[in-house]
């Protein structure tokens, strides 16, 4: 399925590491580059009109040397889901941070792994929404999407 996702970074004192981000690599797992905006704070947004160039993404973003690694916010939105969901690094590794009255549900793991993994639907949980039978909160597909 292509979905479109917009990436943020957020990161205080970064622009050095962010920088060679800007730019287009090729040896990289994900595609694309992210554009810095125009924040006091620090920020970079990317965007991804299809699944598959964007996984290995978290795993780069968490081994860069970020000089405030604790202050790093990685905001997530894909075109299925309601709201951003919110990544912050702990214990080294960016890891999602659940929001209150959301759930992020998973359909049912692709047949096989010609498929992208699926990152599930961050989903509103507190507007009387009925979510599908065969979407679970427990996750489907065990490969990182992102």
């Amino acid at each position: 399925m292509s979905r479109i996702a917009q990436v943020i970074v957020l990161a205080t004192y970064a622009d050095e590491i962010m920088e060679p981000l800007t730019r287009d690599d090729d040896s990289r797992s994900w595609r694309g580059h992210f554009q810095p905006l125009n924040l006091f704070v620090g920020g970079w947004v990317i965007e991804f009109n299809r699944v598959e160039p964007r996984t290995g993404l978290l795993k780069h973003l968490e081994s860069l040397p970020w000089p405030n690694p604790g202050q790093v916010q990685v905001l997530i939105h894909d075109e299925e889901d309601d709201c951003f969901g919110l990544w912050m690094i702990h214990d080294g590794r960016l890891v999602e941070v659940p929001l209150p009255r959301t759930g992020r549900f998973h359909s049912p793991a692709p047949p096989s792994q010609v498929y992208a993994p699926s990152p599930g639907y961050l989903w509103r949980t507190d507007d009387g929404s009925t979510v599908p039978a065969e979407f679970s909160t427990e996750r489907q597909d065990p490969r990182p999407a992102w």
